[in-house]
């Protein structure tokens, strides 16, 4: 039985290529809960807090029942193909506590992501620079967009989805810097600049396009990424960037040449 189950982006549930994720949002919502959690039982109260925002109604459990009834009919049509006699039941099972999604952690996108960011994160720490850059790729490569974009999230699945994508902006960072240590500046000039433009007031990603711009020859357009930054960051927040990137600036704006040495990275 092959599995696949992807949150870094819209959900998509499948059993030997046949979808099982529900057309309707509460339903959607209780399998992503379920897939988050591969392998662990998640109770009756942790399902109906996180789909009724910890007000369910009257009719909450007897609904909810109703919702895994409805899963276990997809399943089963999905696990019609399947060879053996593994039912709905064998896969979707019932727990005193509540309900255990009986498959692997590691048919969960977020779950290999998450090692693979642990190990990029270790080869950081450790100076490899070519794994770390390779690694986090690795594991970058496997986001289709914002976690459950397409699933109504309650506060469960807010925090878990805020959580994946702070890593991954993170993640992304260090992709870079590592990147910017072995001289590659021109080719990260356009994937900085669409970040920047992105996330106009994260200043890691401003300072990696000044450094990969000056180390390109745009000395300029260095300076005046920087401009931009300042005048975003006054303008919506009333704050002047940090020293850290003002010393970068005036590296810039001064021709320092340190700034040229692939060993010089913004410090985090």
């Amino acid at each position: 039985m092959r599995v696949e189950i992807k949150v870094l982006g819209p959900l998509e549930v499948s059993v030997d290529g046949v979808s099982i994720v529900p057309t309707a949002s509460k339903p959607s919502q209780l399998l992503a809960m379920l897939a988050l959690n591969a392998g662990h039982v998640v109770t009756l109260a942790a399902l109906t807090d996180e789909i009724w925002d910890y007000r369910p109604p009257r009719s909450g459990v007897p609904t909810l029942h109703t919702y895994i009834l409805k899963l276990r009919r997809k399943l089963q049509d999905a696990l019609s193909t399947v060879e053996g006699n593994v039912t709905s039941k064998d896969v979707l099972i019932t727990r005193r506590a509540g309900y255990l999604l009986n498959l692997e952690p590691s048919d969960v996108d977020a779950v290999r992501y998450d090692r693979l960011s642990t190990a990029g994160r270790r080869a950081v720490n450790e100076g490899d620079h070519e794994r770390a850059s390779r690694t986090l790729g690795e594991a970058l490569r496997l986001w289709r967009g914002p976690a459950l974009s397409d699933v109504p999230t309650g506060p469960q699945l807010t925090i878990e989805a805020m959580r994946l994508e702070e890593n991954r902006l993170g993640d992304l960072h260090l992709r870079i810097e590592a990147d910017l240590r072995l001289g590659r500046h021109h080719q990260l000039l356009g994937e900085l600049a669409t970040l920047c433009a992105r996330h106009p007031l994260l200043e890691n990603f401003c300072a990696q396009h000044m450094v990969a711009l000056y180390r390109s020859g745009r000395q300029s357009q260095a300076l005046e990424a920087f401009r931009r930054l300042r005048s975003s960051m006054v303008d919506q927040l009333g704050v002047e960037p940090s020293p850290r990137v003002r010393q970068l600036h005036h590296g810039i704006l001064t021709g320092q040449a340190v700034i040229d040495d692939p060993n010089f990275v913004f410090n985090r």
